[in-house]
């Protein structure tokens, strides 16, 4: 599922239960040896599935501890993201000179807990779900909203890992484009700086939803590579050119199942 939404530099693994055997390294056991069994599979499998999207990328097996916030660390020249919810793991790695940063994230298809979309919506954000709910409720616009925000801010927080506070869910504004499976996401806040000094204001993704499940997932292609997927998404939905003006952003912050990088509160694997 999850490869459908990743550029082809990005190798992804993902699986639906926690049958495959993984030996952890003495960092990630030093970690997880006191956590209940639900959260050490959900971190065992979520391990084997980085591990397994290293080896398509040409690595051998290498630990992938958490580092600052719960953010997994991955080996020098990679960048990556992890995420995991009921009957779903899943991790996508690239080259750090093809790809800058990525996020992915995973959720139930189904509805927010009573009250928590008015607290991660902002301006016209609420307007916008309630309009796709009743146009499509198969799809549950309310969770897909929280997940893209959690893609995003696992993309935002390596590029900004030290930012106090962290970027919120009132800081990105998303926009899902239902035709194409995409969604643009505006930064209300300052965004993180790039190599060559330029500011991120915007990130684009991709989402579906199968198999009782939503996944959203984020890549910013490195430099001029990056042009060829930008404008697709932009020929499809007519979205401001980077940098540009556009009506203001709004951005992302954290979850609960779908994480992993203990990025957010309670982050992931």
């Amino acid at each position: 599922m999850i490869e459908d939404l990743l550029p082809g530099e990005v190798r992804s693994s993902e699986v639906f239960d926690d049958s495959r055997p993984c030996a952890l390294f003495l960092e990630e056991e030093a970690v997880i040896s006191r956590a209940v069994e639900k959260r050490r599979r959900e971190f065992t499998t979520g391990r084997w599935c980085a591990r397994d999207a290293l080896g398509r990328l040409g690595y051998p097996p290498v630990p992938v501890p958490p580092g600052v916030k719960g953010a997994p660390v991955w080996p020098p020249g990679v960048v990556g993201s992890i995420t995991h919810c009921a009957g779903y793991r899943a991790a996508a790695v690239a080259r750090s000179g093809d790809i800058t940063t990525l996020g992915i994230d995973a959720e139930p298809n189904k509805p927010l807990p009573s009250g928590v979309l008015e607290v991660i919506t902002v301006g016209e954000e609420l307007r916008r779900v309630t309009y796709l709910l009743r146009r499509d409720p198969s799809v549950r616009w309310d969770r897909l909203l929280f997940s893209a925000k959690e893609s995003v801010y696992k993309a935002w927080f390596p590029l900004a890992p030290m930012r106090e506070p962290r970027l919120d869910f009132t800081e990105a504004s998303i926009t899902f484009d239902p035709a194409w499976g995409g969604f643009h996401a505006r930064l209300l806040a300052e965004g993180p700086r790039l190599s060559d000094g330029v500011e991120l204001k915007e990130f684009f993704g991709r989402w579906l939803v199968g198999r009782g499940l939503m996944i959203t997932a984020v890549a910013v292609v490195t430099a001029l590579s990056a042009a060829p997927h930008v404008d697709e998404h932009r020929r499809r939905r007519g979205s401001p050119r980077p940098g540009g003006d556009a009506d203001r952003p709004d951005p992302v912050r954290r979850s609960g199942e779908g994480s992993e990088g203990d990025v957010h509160d309670s982050p992931g694997p």
